[in-house]
């Protein structure tokens, strides 16, 4: 069941995060526009606010929260109501599929890495973001997520077990950044930080490329 509640209640608190917290926001845009690749028809999977996708020029979307797809609607963001487990979508509609800080709101993440699989062209891209639980900062944000309105449904991901997921759903030619990391100073006038690789950063954008699946032998 999709954790709508919080979301639903609390849309325009959520939204004015990205206005207080500006330096972070630019550095998570940043770590996501560095791995990329050329599209033309992308989807964001838990497109909120709309945040990322007008940014980057994503402009369809699915969201299940009423009052994040209005926000996102007014930015001019065509969204339709869903799921990740379960996209509305025939095989292969799409080049790029997006899904920034969602995973840890998912009921299933196998399912969802492979539906958007199913989704994507041959070839396709899926760039993940996330907060990385395993991190000195993905560590304060476990202990203190009872208190947050947002993420006390969350379940934080570790790494570790998003690139075993989308390994496992088909995705290879993997690409992993990261930002955000313990000690910086929140400078909206000094250029973000991004480094490859994954594991201090409590920021993480993975990109994966649907790879064509192997059967075993005398499986059809």
């Amino acid at each position: 069941m999709a954790k709508t509640g919080p979301f639903d209640r609390n849309a325009v608190e959520y939204d004015r995060w990205y206005e207080e917290h500006r330096s972070a926001y630019a550095a998570e845009l940043a770590a996501v526009r560095s791995i990329l690749p050329t599209y033309s028809r992308p989807l964001e999977i838990g497109v909120g606010t709309g945040r990322f996708a007008g940014p980057l020029g994503v402009h369809f979307g699915v969201e299940p929260s009423a009052t994040m797809r209005a926000i996102a609607e007014s930015r001019g963001i065509e969204v339709v109501e869903a799921v990740a487990e379960n996209l509305p979508f025939g095989d292969g509609e799409f080049d790029l599929v997006l899904m920034v800080t969602t995973v840890c709101f998912l009921d299933d993440l196998k399912e969802a890495f492979r539906e958007s699989r199913r989704v994507l062209v041959d070839g396709g891209w899926i760039i993940v973001g996330f907060l990385d639980r395993e991190t000195a900062l993905g560590r304060e944000y476990e202990a203190h997520r009872s208190g947050s309105r947002f993420y006390s449904v969350a379940r934080f991901r570790s790494s570790a077990e998003i690139l075993g997921a989308l390994e496992s759903a088909g995705f290879g030619d993997i690409a992993a950044v990261q930002t955000i990391f313990p000690g910086d100073t929140g400078d909206d006038e000094i250029a973000p930080l991004i480094r490859e690789g994954l594991g201090e950063g409590l920021f993480a954008a993975v990109r994966g490329q649907k790879q064509e699946m192997s059967w075993p032998t005398g499986r059809r």
